[in-house]
């Protein structure tokens, strides 16, 4: 019996370090592959390596071999997209920007305050789910996904299990965006200005959509950022609102700092390296290099996710999350077209 032990032990041990060797070794493809395009006359054989190509290959990998280093992936991949978005700014003229995002920015007031009563409808009176992980999936689809759902969870007191649930509620609806509205956007022949208006709104978390909006295009990768961004500032009054409507007192609110920093690198590119054709080159070659990073971003958002958390997500939370994020996608969609 303790022989039997013994070799099981064994090959759990080996099969991790195999799963952990083949994770390594994807990285250094994607990582490889990308920096190609610095090599003169190489630049094709990068070309392959897209946002909704490594997002796949760290699915593939995370549902076939498990999660070979999760607190390492969920470290970088938090800490990488920040850096990413703030990167993408020095490629981003200031008024141009805001001037795009205008409309966006009209809709989100409406659009955050409809989510929040629609998911409250749907996962409280409708499915019945219990009242934190409703809030916190509502939350998510409202504002900015994840970043959302780990702002309001600890000011909302919610359990380990309800922000697990939340969160992987939330991915799946993510991974699925990427592939799908890119798609969907050139089947109803959006402009880049309504495919940005409408990733922004209706993709949960600000790595999807970002991915969504450079699969799209150039323009429609800036109008998408900026209205995103713009939108997770909600994140700082909704967790107030929530510790006065529950009631919790002295819990500290999670301020995403890395947005102001993303501000900030549009003005310095507007009003400094804008100013020469020397700086307007470091601008772009920041912003190429950061949407290189934002790629391998979501390989790490990729591998994030387990056949763990598909059965932790449950039934009644993924159909909340599903017919909310279908309100919000068709509502943003009429806006769009109608308006």
């Amino acid at each position: 019996m303790a022989s039997h032990q013994a070799t099981k032990a064994i090959s759990l041990s080996a099969l991790q370090r195999n799963n952990k060797m083949i994770y390594v070794s994807l990285l250094f493809i994607l990582s490889f592959f990308l920096l190609l395009d610095y090599v003169p006359g190489m630049q094709a054989y990068s070309a392959w390596v897209t946002p909704p190509v490594a997002l796949f290959l760290g699915l593939a990998f995370a549902l076939s071999c498990g999660q070979a280093h999760p607190k390492f992936n969920k470290k970088v991949s938090k800490y990488l997209l920040q850096y990413s978005v703030v990167g993408l700014g020095f490629g981003m003229n200031l008024h141009a920007s805001l001037a795009s995002g205008k409309e966006g920015m009209e809709f989100t007031i409406i659009s955050v305050i409809g989510t929040l009563l629609i998911g409250w409808v749907i996962g409280r009176k409708f499915l019945k789910v219990d009242r934190d992980t409703s809030y916190l999936i509502s939350t998510g689809t409202a504002i900015c996904g994840g970043s959302a759902i780990a702002a309001v969870g600890p000011v909302l007191k919610a359990k380990d299990t309800e922000m697990s649930v939340a969160l992987g509620t939330i991915f799946i609806l993510n991974a699925i965006a990427l592939f799908i509205f890119p798609v969907i956007g050139h089947a109803l022949d959006m402009s880049q200005q309504e495919f940005g208006t409408w990733a922004a709104i209706a993709i949960h978390d600000t790595s999807s959509v970002v991915g969504a909006g450079a699969a799209y295009g150039e323009e429609a990768l800036k109008i998408a950022t900026t209205i995103k961004l713009t939108r997770a500032l909600w994140i700082i009054p909704l967790a107030f609102v929530t510790s006065f409507i529950f009631k919790s007192k002295g819990q500290k609110v999670s301020i995403p700092w890395f947005i102001f920093f993303f501000v900030l690198a549009m003005v310095f590119n507007t009003y400094v390296l804008g100013t020469t054709s020397t700086g307007m080159m470091i601008g772009e070659g920041i912003n190429e290099f950061a949407r290189k990073t934002l790629t391998i971003t979501l390989f790490f958002i990729g591998a994030s996710l387990s056949r763990d958390v598909l059965k932790a997500v449950g039934i009644k939370p993924l159909i909340q999350g599903v017919l909310l994020w279908v309100v919000i996608s068709l509502s943003t969609l009429a806006y769009i077209y109608w308006f």
